[in-house]
């Protein structure tokens, strides 16, 4: 069962929220790109855990730390005799591996995964000793895109390739073996120790005047959103929505990229832009969030 599922982060929708309402330069762009297609892949490998039928425990994005030291988990499944570390990567194309790195063809060197993996694992073993509980560790860097094509692995790395997926995951719903209550303590341990990585840290920077204003389409992304009575119309993508939706949606973007402001009427008529009647914003607003009154000033929350 899925114990701690996977969710878009705080950074990638900071990140999509810029991606339509500022110019990004071509470092920053590759790096949402980036950003977007690894969260693609986890997905992707999503589909493969969400599946199994063997006991187990699924937990996804963990964020950890012992002595000082902060390591990402992808995905972990806690089975009745063993954990599974999952380290998952999204590339695609030609790559080689030599002399324990990896390699791009031509010859682009890549951070390698499994430098990471080793790292992680080894973080987590003595995270676990530390907590009491002895269990033994299989750690994978996982492929997952079917385009992707790796020379010159040696025979035993501690890898799965895309086409290997199907026969792993089939291979593990083989066992008949239960997880009890202590595996279920340390699943529960593990989430309480999950930490929230500030999503701010490595974004570009931004202002709320550089950003254009205007509801993005819930499909597409763009800022191509008129009104037509009572619905939200992209022109872009013809997409169709709620005016009521939009307003909370973009609402709720609004909050996310300026957590210090507060949520006024005439803060978010111009930030939507395009809903032109503040009445129909405050409406809005009163039905869905909770009115304070303060002196002058009125803001939601």
């Amino acid at each position: 069962m899925i114990y701690k599922e996977r969710t878009e982060s705080i950074h990638i929708k900071i990140m999509k929220s810029q991606d339509a309402r500022m110019d990004l330069n071509k470092a920053e762009r590759k790096y949402f790109s980036n950003q977007i297609k690894g969260y693609e892949g986890e997905l992707l490998f999503d589909s493969f855990t969400k599946n199994l039928e063997c006991d187990c425990l699924v937990l996804n994005d963990l964020l950890l730390q012992f002595n000082n030291t902060t390591f990402q988990i992808d995905s972990l499944l806690v089975t009745a005799e063993v954990l599974y570390f999952f380290e998952i990567k999204n590339y695609e194309g030609d790559f080689y591996y030599d002399s324990e790195r990896l390699y791009k063809k031509p010859k682009i060197e890549r951070n390698s995964p499994l430098i990471q993996l080793h790292r992680s694992e080894s973080l987590l073993r003595q995270l676990l000793q530390s907590l009491g509980f002895t269990i033994q560790i299989y750690a994978y860097v996982v492929f997952v895109n079917p385009g992707f094509t790796l020379y010159q692995a040696p025979l035993h790395t501690p890898i799965i390739f895309p086409t290997q997926l199907i026969s792993f995951f089939q291979n593990l719903n083989k066992s008949n073996a239960k997880i009890n209550n202590k595996h279920k303590v340390l699943a529960e341990k593990l989430v309480s120790m999950h930490m929230q990585e500030s999503p701010y840290s490595q974004l570009p920077e931004y202002t709320y005047d550089q950003l254009q204003k205007g509801i993005c389409c819930a499909e597409c992304g763009s800022l191509t959103v008129e009104i037509v009575g009572r619905n939200c119309v992209c022109r872009r993508c013809g997409h169709e929505e709620l005016v009521n939706d939009a307003v909370l949606r973009s609402t709720a973007e609004l909050k996310l990229l300026f957590p210090e402001n507060k949520i006024t009427t005439n803060l978010v008529q111009e930030w939507c832009c395009v809903v032109e009647s503040k009445k129909r914003i405050q409406r809005i607003l009163d039905k869905n969030y909770q009115i304070v009154r303060n002196n002058r000033w009125t803001y939601y929350e």
